[in-house]
């Protein structure tokens, strides 16, 4: 399975999508066996899914986030809330000024979860999408966990 979409100009441009849709997952220890990917690969493939069932655009993953965490573990590498906050506004204001006017975050990260309130600063244009599923306080939230 290829986990990054293989979409051409011509089949963005015939599509048309009002709505991308955006994985971001981790680089970071998963135990003795699973690859540093594994956050990433379970955000693309839920992508995948979504994309299969609706006409979005589907991006490349974020494949680097919030792990600090696992800071101590060979292999992992984060990025500060800071960072990924500006990487994701930066493509929701590209997304914009090509018309995709709502983006959509599939978070395959747990540690990402801590940043999903720098993702929900009305500080954009463009909303983010809230996801189907509610917090505790029966509040839509603008990521998806895993």
């Amino acid at each position: 399975m290829n986990l990054l979409p293989t979409a051409t100009s011509t089949d963005v441009q015939e599509q048309q999508p009002r709505v991308a849709v955006l994985p971001i997952g981790s680089f970071e220890q998963h135990g003795r066996y699973l690859p540093l990917i594994t956050d990433t690969a379970i955000a693309c493939i839920i992508g995948q899914e979504i994309a299969s069932a609706y006409p979005v655009h589907l991006l490349p993953p974020i494949t680097m986030s919030c792990s600090h965490e696992h800071a101590s573990f060979p292999g992992t590498v984060s990025i500060s809330a800071k960072t990924l906050f500006a990487v994701v506004d930066d493509i929701r204001a590209s997304l914009a000024r090509s018309g995709i006017t709502k983006l959509v975050i599939v978070n395959g990260h747990g540690g990402t979860t801590s940043c999903r309130i720098s993702l929900r600063r009305p500080t954009s244009t463009a909303p983010l999408c809230p996801s189907s599923r509610s917090d505790r306080t029966g509040t839509a939230r603008g990521t998806t966990e895993d």
